[in-house]
């Protein structure tokens, strides 16, 4: 189990600092009086906005999970949708608004089973 922590923490940091350019290709929507990732507080509600950087199908407990890596220009965070294995729109590149409380699971800002609206 150890080893695949490892090799999931060194393909994450790979796929987050291989391509500067497409990271700089992402919406940001940080703008004044919005919540943004790096200052919202955990166990917060928030409403954030930003881009989808991945979409993953990751099995938590027996139960499939859909988890998306949520990019707004100022941090990123996990959203996961459990007991879904796909939803529709939910794609790496999209632009998306969620509503929820931030959590803390495994070392890593989450927000479960959130509200959420496709932006244009």
């Amino acid at each position: 189990m150890p080893e695949k922590s490892r090799l999931r923490r060194s393909i994450s940091r790979w796929a987050n600092s291989s391509d500067m350019l497409a990271r700089d290709m992402l919406k940001t929507y940080v703008e004044p009086g919005q919540d943004t990732i790096a200052g919202a507080e955990d166990r917060a509600r928030v409403r954030l906005q930003g881009t989808l950087r991945t979409v993953t199908l990751r099995p938590r407990g027996g139960v499939p999970a859909l988890e998306a890596e949520l990019f707004d220009g100022s941090g990123a965070l996990t959203i996961i949708w459990l007991g879904r294995r796909r939803i529709v729109g939910i794609d790496p590149g999209v632009s998306i608004e969620v509503q929820g409380r931030i959590g803390v699971h495994e070392g890593q800002r989450v927000i479960f089973n959130p509200r959420y609206q496709l932006l244009p």
